[in-house]
């Protein structure tokens, strides 16, 4: 086989990696992919290249490369977002129905606001059944005052 058929051989196969990381990422198919089209390209402008001492020294190099600046570029894509579990804002003036008593001193409490239901504390103390609103949201619960008007 001609050497400059083996580099296209190379080339392909590169490439199809390449496009596997593409459908697939994280995967890391893109550094023995950079690795061959680069060897590939090397070997079919320099045909006898591919059979000499450097093209090992070669894949080394771009290996080593390639491998650092796509651990660094998949570091900066998979940065991780901090979970969502805090309460939304949008839940401030929102009447609800308390449905497990409130107190200052814990989250126990529940109050059922549309029909969700919300974990929730008081400055007082407020029993099940009363009418509250929103007045704050605090991470995962939300504080509530007992409504005044119905």
């Amino acid at each position: 086989m001609e050497p400059t058929t083996i580099a296209l051989c190379i080339i392909l196969v590169g490439a199809l990696l390449i496009i596997g990381e593409a459908f697939s990422p994280g995967v890391y198919l893109i550094i023995p992919g950079t690795v061959l089209v680069a060897l590939g390209i090397f070997g079919y402008f320099f045909p006898d290249y591919l059979f000499s001492i450097w093209a090992p020294i070669t894949m080394l190099i771009v290996g080593l490369i390639s491998s650092i600046v796509t651990v660094i570029v998949y570091r900066k894509l998979g940065e991780p977002e901090p979970p969502s579990i805090a309460v939304s804002d949008g839940l401030i003036g929102k009447k609800g129905i308390v449905t497990v008593r409130t107190a200052a001193d814990n989250i126990r409490g529940k109050v059922k606001i549309g029909s969700e239901p919300w974990s929730a504390r008081s400055m007082e103390p407020i029993d099940e059944g009363k009418t509250v609103v929103v007045v704050s949201t605090e991470g995962v619960h939300v504080v509530v005052e007992e409504c005044t008007e119905e």
